[in-house]
């Protein structure tokens, strides 16, 4: 008989923990993977093209929208900003069921002499 220490004392081994690891980890990988895929495709995606300031106090702004329903009417709130990044200007456009992929160029009336413009969010009606 091989003499070994473990069995003189007591020591019993330390693998209890591996069958929960496992299942931890096939579930929240599972978790992860859905999780990717359904955020990477939005219902509504936008994007800024460009923007340029028109006039003093008004700065013109083109995007696109491209939305998974067509027939779903869009709702985008665009932001107009200074140089000290306050927002000095802010609109909701509303942009009719029709294509799936709209291009849309937009003024946004401002308070003082704005700089940049921004895409706040675009939400279904």
């Amino acid at each position: 008989m091989d003499f070994d220490f473990n069995d003189r004392y007591g020591v019993r081994s330390s693998k209890s923990w591996i069958t929960p690891a496992i299942a931890f980890a096939l579930i929240g990988g599972a978790w992860l993977i859905w999780a990717g895929l359904h955020h990477a495709n939005p219902a509504i995606r936008s994007e800024l093209i460009s923007f340029n300031v028109t006039a003093a106090q008004e700065i013109s702004i083109r995007y696109t929208v491209d939305r998974t329903d067509p027939n779903q009417v869009v709702i985008c709130t665009l932001s107009a900003s200074d140089q000290d990044k306050n927002v000095i200007g802010q609109i909701d456009e509303t942009i009719a069921a029709g294509a799936s992929h709209s291009e849309q160029t937009t003024a946004i009336p401002a308070r003082t002499a704005p700089v940049s413009a921004a895409i706040t969010r675009c939400r279904a009606k």
